[in-house]
């Protein structure tokens, strides 16, 4: 086939309508786009830091309670009347709020643990924080050096 040496591929003027109107399209189709909505729920994550880890950033007073449910307070085996009179002493001398920590046996049961923290939150004593304390899990045969 032979094509004429003088043939003109655009012989019209070039005309922008069809090309604004294309751009105009794309240029909604952006700015629309985000408003969609999407499946699913968009969720922020933050990775926990030291702050948030399990424990107090304020004075602590600790007690224990062992399997045969025997008190012990500042080292020393207590009756439930010392116990109580050496929490408030504590709350006393100390300018800032107690948090009481509870070192108790894995026999203990709940309804001990809730008298304690009970008997803690007492108007009288006035913690109004507790924590419970545990012991690490054992190391498993593998992690031994």
């Amino acid at each position: 086939m032979k094509f004429p040496r003088t043939a003109k591929i655009l012989r019209s003027q070039f005309d922008v309508v069809q090309l604004a109107t294309v751009f105009f399209c794309a240029v909604m189709f952006w700015l629309m786009a985000p408003l969609l909505p999407v499946p699913g729920l968009r969720v922020s994550l933050e990775p926990p830091s030291a702050a948030d880890l399990a424990g107090v950033g304020q004075p602590t007073v600790a007690m224990a309670i062992d399997g045969q449910g025997r008190l012990y307070f500042e080292n020393q085996i207590v009756s439930e009347r010392q116990l109580v009179n050496g929490l408030v002493v504590a709350v006393k001398s100390s300018r800032e709020p107690l948090t009481l920590v509870i070192h108790a046996d894995k026999s203990v049961g709940y309804g001990q643990l809730a008298y304690l923290a009970l008997l803690a939150g007492q108007t009288n004593i006035g913690i109004t924080n507790l924590l419970l304390a545990t012991l690490p899990g054992p190391l498993a045969a593998t992690n031994l050096p």
